[in-house]
């Protein structure tokens, strides 16, 4: 008996089916597919983003913008309250169920739903999964919130400055958590530090990496610059801090330049 696995990508908060983009024939890495003649109608589509920061960019008339093939954007879904198949249920908290409604995207009074997913098209209308925006990424298949992992490390460490972001690695879908903790004394107790996140976190939402640092790079008005941290990464040329790596029994070593060959040539195992 053999089975099919078909790649399906669709919004678990909105209620309608007609949203789902369906990945019918295996296209490799695809998450589904929208034909040409159906996207002016189609109810969902990508959106020009901020790269950093996942806001939605709009036009000179307040609209949002529609990606071209190649460039990525906000996958979003068109609600329709009086149609059950592209109505809007929301979550519990009618404030967080708010945030996710974009108005007037296309035209005065519409509504969409904006899933906070990073998604880019091919000129065949096949769908990409490229990246989460704001303060959350994807990872072994789960959605990790950083606020949620830098509280828990903050508490760890003693109330240091800490930022926690994603990072890409090759050869896996995702992005590996990896954490920015300020140590200028130099005492961050790397046993303590290990244990606490695996006695508070999921597996899926363990940094990957920690970085060592004395200060956390900000902006002239004191805003945290997490896309140069992103930037950096686990990438030993451009950083000369202290890198560590997670290792199986959950503890930390040393990231040195051997690993990081391995991790960068797509070789590592996670």
């Amino acid at each position: 008996m053999s089975c099919t696995l078909i790649p399906v990508f669709f919004l678990l908060r909105l209620s309608f089916c007609l949203s789902i983009a369906v990945n019918l024939d295996n296209t490799v890495g695809a998450v589904g597919f929208v034909p040409a003649f159906a996207r002016t109608f189609y109810p969902v589509t990508l959106v020009r983003c901020e790269e950093e920061t996942g806001e939605i960019i709009r036009n000179s008339d307040g609209f949002c913008i529609r990606c071209k093939p190649g460039e990525a954007g906000v996958f979003i879904g068109k609600i329709e309250m009086k149609k059950a198949l592209n109505s809007y249920v929301g979550y519990a908290d009618k404030k967080a169920s708010e945030k996710k409604v974009l108005r007037d995207v296309f035209a005065k009074g519409d509504m969409f739903f904006n899933s906070g997913d990073i998604l880019v098209t091919d000129l065949f209308g096949y769908y990409y999964f490229k990246d989460r925006t704001g303060d959350t990424f994807r990872w072994r298949g789960e959605n990790v919130a950083t606020s949620e992992v830098e509280g828990v490390i903050t508490n760890i460490v003693g109330l240091k400055d800490c930022a926690v972001y994603g990072v890409d690695i090759p050869g896996t879908e995702g992005k590996a958590g990896m954490a920015a903790i300020v140590d200028t004394a130099g005492k961050l107790d790397l046993v303590q530090l290990g244990a606490g996140i695996r006695g508070s976190l999921p597996a899926y939402a363990r940094p990957l990496f920690i970085r060592v640092l004395s200060e956390l790079p900000m902006t002239t008005t004191f805003k945290l610059k997490k896309r140069d941290l992103q930037l950096d990464g686990y990438n030993l040329e451009k950083v000369k801090d202290a890198i560590y790596y997670l290792q199986g029994d959950g503890s930390y070593r040393r990231f040195e330049q051997a690993d990081f060959e391995v991790v960068s040539s797509g070789k590592g195992k996670f």
